[in-house]
């Protein structure tokens, strides 16, 4: 089989950890029955200063037309007094408009060689599996109208719209009990109807998908703030979490924190299936572009890695591949190798390419 992927490294790390991550890509195209037609395409703060847009239509339809999207980050320092349509998070937050990519999965989980690694006890993350699913292209990032003005006594008013429909809770609703009906049959929703009325709306549509379709699966609600203590309270009582986008970029980030570093979350962010079967999709770390170490080889490559792992599940129909990579990350970890951002005492502490290297290595010992 021969896969069609896009590559948008953009800015910070985003080009070392997805130039690692094509290394992986040939281990896997060498060694497991598969080709990739790969091709490069500029966003964000790069593509404003080659092109003079961080969302190039032509980016835009190259993603149209690959099987996935294998995204890098956006931003940076250098960029920051640009006026708000042309900063570099832009160019993301247009893939995921325009290739309708409304469910986000970041999976928080705390490889066992990682649990001292936390900020938390390790008796609290030893075996942590939650999967959180965001409603991407909803919500206050999207909604109108966002716009500061100006008032008539000299003050400026800024305004950011929480916008949600019934149809756009029901899909992200029925993606979380879905997944949940694979791992534990668990989701706990959050949202804040106690002062939000789309959080009313939320909690009540949720509900009511629950109970006409997915009976069978445990269902709780809680106010996201509750949930972001019981994230550091006790994060093994969840299993799927289901919420908006706002607040579903916040908890993630948390979450991510428990597994010891954002440099080991990947995510998917998928769009419905056409008639033909074909779902659009894109997967990238959570971690961001990390200037302050940007160049310097120290990069953590590990949640692109594994993104690309969630690419081979979820668009490209390779469970046991995906499997197979997952597991190497982990056996690379227990042989005590360490970014700085996960370093441990009485470990060794690579880069960024030698730390792909012993996972390619750990995907030889295991075929």
């Amino acid at each position: 089989m021969t896969y069609k992927l896009l590559l948008t490294p953009g800015d910070g790390i985003g080009p070392e950890v997805i130039e690692d991550t094509k290394r992986v890509l040939g281990w896997f195209a060498k060694n497991r029955n598969m080709a990739f037609e790969t091709e490069e395409a500029a966003i964000g703060g790069i593509a404003y200063e080659t092109l003079g847009t961080p969302e190039p239509d032509a980016t835009i339809e190259k993603a149209k037309k690959a099987d996935a999207v294998l995204f890098g980050a956006v931003g940076g320092p250098q960029w920051d007094k640009l006026p708000f349509d042309k900063k570099p998070e832009r160019g993301l937050l247009r893939l995921r408009k325009d290739l309708g990519l409304f469910a986000n999965l970041r999976p928080a989980i705390c490889f066992d060689a990682l649990k001292d690694a936390s900020s938390l006890k390790p008796e609290l993350v030893s075996g942590l599996d939650i999967l959180i699913v965001r409603e991407l292209t909803g919500g206050v990032y999207f909604g109108e109208p966002k716009e500061i003005t100006t008032l008539a006594d000299g003050q400026q008013r800024a305004v950011d719209t929480q916008v949600y429909t019934t149809s756009e809770i029901e899909r992200i609703a029925r993606v979380a009990f879905e997944l949940a009906r694979v791992r534990g049959n668990k989701v706990c929703s959050a949202e804040k109807n106690n002062v939000m009325v789309s959080g009313v709306l939320w909690k009540q549509v949720v509900q009511k998908v629950h109970d006409a379709e997915y009976p069978d699966v445990a269902l709780s609600h809680m106010l996201a703030d509750a949930m972001a203590m019981q994230l550091v309270r006790a994060p093994k009582q969840f299993d799927v979490i289901v919420t908006d986008n706002l607040f579903g970029d916040i908890l993630s980030d948390e979450a991510a924190q428990l597994t010891g570093s954002l440099g080991m979350l990947p995510s998917a962010s998928l769009g419905a299936k056409d008639a033909d079967g074909k779902q659009l999709a894109l997967y990238e770390p959570i971690h961001g572009s990390a200037p302050d170490i940007a160049g310097k080889g120290v990069a953590n490559p590990i949640a692109c890695i594994l993104s690309f792992a969630m690419c081979l599940r979820y668009s490209l129909g390779r469970g046991e591949d995906a499997t197979l990579l997952e597991k190497a990350v982990e056996r690379a970890l227990a042989e005590g190798y360490r970014t700085p951002d996960i370093m441990q005492d009485g470990m060794t502490k690579v880069g960024t390419a030698e730390m792909t290297a012993q996972i390619m290595k750990a995907l030889d010992k295991s075929t």
